[in-house]
């Protein structure tokens, strides 16, 4: 196992940081497992129970070395993240590329469907939106490979499960990207204020809805590249909507307005 990194803080306590070639928790392990992940090792706690054991049985079949180690262990490992009494190390996600996002969409007879994340940074709400898109049947998810969460053992764990089944793209430039999608005859809808609001806009045919960073929402030069805006109304006091939770809103219109005749 890779050594961890480790930093001495000016309060003179020992920082451990987690290794990111890691995936932890029970559904995780178990749907990389099933996606024949190029794994290295599982690390399980010693006298686990229930889907610990098949856990166990699935890694001794795959050919792969299980460690028993104790709780303190892993929760060294997982850098204090709730590991569930399991951890695997090895290749923790392998992206796709843009002819697998439409690929995608061609064997399922759909128009495209794409989430475009501009400068989201927080592993977790990355995490929110793979499984909300997965689960809405996104056809891919967009990233930039700067200033942005990738698929790290954290973003895995809060999609539980949900990596493994949608195409993430990590790409060099974003607005580049969009230039791509536009020529392809994909539509790109912003999602900001001060335009219609979302289930005013139409939001049938191939689309690609972009959704800003958590701080700054949108940057300037991908809203300029965007064809329209499609604003979520606000009533309340707080300025703005938790990323995963607006892409939630405005994925579901789009499935509402293609089911809708």
């Amino acid at each position: 196992m890779r050594p961890q990194n480790r930093q001495k803080p000016a309060n003179g306590r020992i920082k451990t940081e987690r290794d990111d070639n890691l995936i932890f928790g029970r559904n995780p392990v178990i749907e990389a497992l099933e996606a024949g992940r190029k794994l290295e090792k599982v690390i399980v706690l010693d006298g686990g129970a229930g889907s610990l054991r098949k856990i166990i049985g699935m890694a001794k079949e795959a050919k792969l070395r299980v460690e028993f180690v104790d709780r303190k262990t892993l929760d060294r490992i997982s850098g204090g993240e709730n590991h569930q009494g399991v951890i695997a190390k090895g290749q923790i996600f392998e992206y796709s590329n843009i002819d697998d996002v439409f690929d995608s969409a061609e064997k399922q007879g759909e128009e495209p469907f794409i989430l475009i994340l501009d400068g989201i940074e927080d592993p977790h709400n990355l995490g929110a939106i793979l499984r909300t898109g997965e689960c809405a049947g996104v056809h891919g998810i967009i990233i930039p490979e700067r200033r942005a969460a990738s698929v790290d053992s954290i973003a895995m764990k809060v999609a539980a499960g949900a990596a493994e089944y949608v195409n993430v793209v990590r790409v060099k430039n974003l607005s580049r990207t969009l230039d791509e999608l536009k020529n392809k005859g994909v539509w790109i809808v912003g999602l900001d204020m001060g335009e219609k609001v979302y289930y005013e806009q139409n939001l049938k045919g191939p689309i690609a809805l972009v959704v800003g960073n958590e701080g700054h929402g949108i940057s300037r030069l991908i809203r300029e590249k965007c064809d329209y805006i499609a604003s979520i109304p606000l009533k309340g006091k707080v300025s703005s909507l938790n990323a995963s939770n607006a892409v939630a809103v405005a994925v579901y219109e789009v499935v509402r307005q293609r089911e809708t005749c």
